[in-house]
């Protein structure tokens, strides 16, 4: 029987066309909460990241896999967390300087870019008003704040030479802009995980949606894994079921399907 549900908020339950949440999603989400399913999203967003998503998603989650799955929360407390080590940081900085790459790096409640670029401005027309727009800051900060996530505006192509410049990372894209870099013990699945055994449930009990390339390992993890229709080719071929997508009611005709819902 499943006892949770995980959902990514970008293009899962946030639409990247109305960059709303779609009705339909919100009376699915109220349906599973009056059954006691605790409900959950699981995020490459951060904690700030995701307070100004708050007034377009309008719920209240049981608890939040953040960053990845770098940082887990439950109400206001904080029962995970993995974030990048200063070695690391300090290892990617003069790569990235040296090629010109764009990227962000996140903390809890700030992020900053090195420099803006192309592909940074693209990103931001297409996810519109759903994100802030990081500042241009200094990367010595990195020695003294701590960095869970780093956002590399590279190519799909451009990862493998990348990857050798920060050890002890694994890569997680979900957009073709640019890829997350996360700790290599990290991810969504670790998230779900820690918040499961939080919740003292299984992963035979949980159902988890996404529609990006970070969401596989999350689908692979659930008992269900569901795909959004907008979802690309290698998330519909890791996810157990693949909906509608996220503005033709994609959440809502799934659980329907499993019979979570009516």
């Amino acid at each position: 029987m499943i006892k949770a549900v995980f959902f990514d908020i970008d293009g899962t339950l946030l639409s990247f066309h109305t960059h709303q949440m779609p009705q339909s999603t919100r009376t699915a989400l109220e349906q599973l909460q009056e059954k006691g399913i605790k409900l959950f999203v699981a995020s490459g967003r951060s904690p700030r990241a995701l307070a100004e998503a708050e007034h377009l998603l309008r719920f209240s989650f049981d608890g939040c896999v953040l960053l990845n799955g770098q940082y887990c929360i439950a109400g206001s407390q904080v029962i995970h967390e993995l974030p990048l080590s200063t070695a690391t940081l300090q290892a990617s900085i003069p790569y990235m300087k040296q090629r010109q790459i764009a990227c962000e790096f996140v903390e809890l409640d700030y992020t900053y870019l090195n420099h803006v670029n192309q592909k940074v401005l693209e990103l931001r027309s297409f996810l519109g008003p759903t994100v802030s727009q990081p500042p241009v800051d200094d990367t010595g900060r990195t020695l003294s704040h701590t960095t869970y996530q780093l956002c590399a505006y590279i190519s799909q192509q451009e990862e493998s030479g990348f990857l050798t410049h920060v050890p002890n990372c694994r890569l997680a894209r979900w957009n073709p802009l640019f890829v997350d870099v996360i700790h290599e013990l990290g991810g969504k699945a670790v998230g779900l995980q820690k918040m499961l055994e939080h919740f003292g449930l299984s992963r035979e009990e949980c159902m988890a949606f996404g529609d990006g390339g970070n969401d596989i390992e999350m689908l692979r993890f659930a008992k269900i894994g569901v795909a959004t229709g907008n979802a690309g080719a290698p998330v519909k071929e890791a996810a157990d079921y693949v909906t509608s997508d996220t503005d033709h009611d994609g959440i809502f005709s799934a659980l329907c399907h499993f019979g979570l819902i009516e």
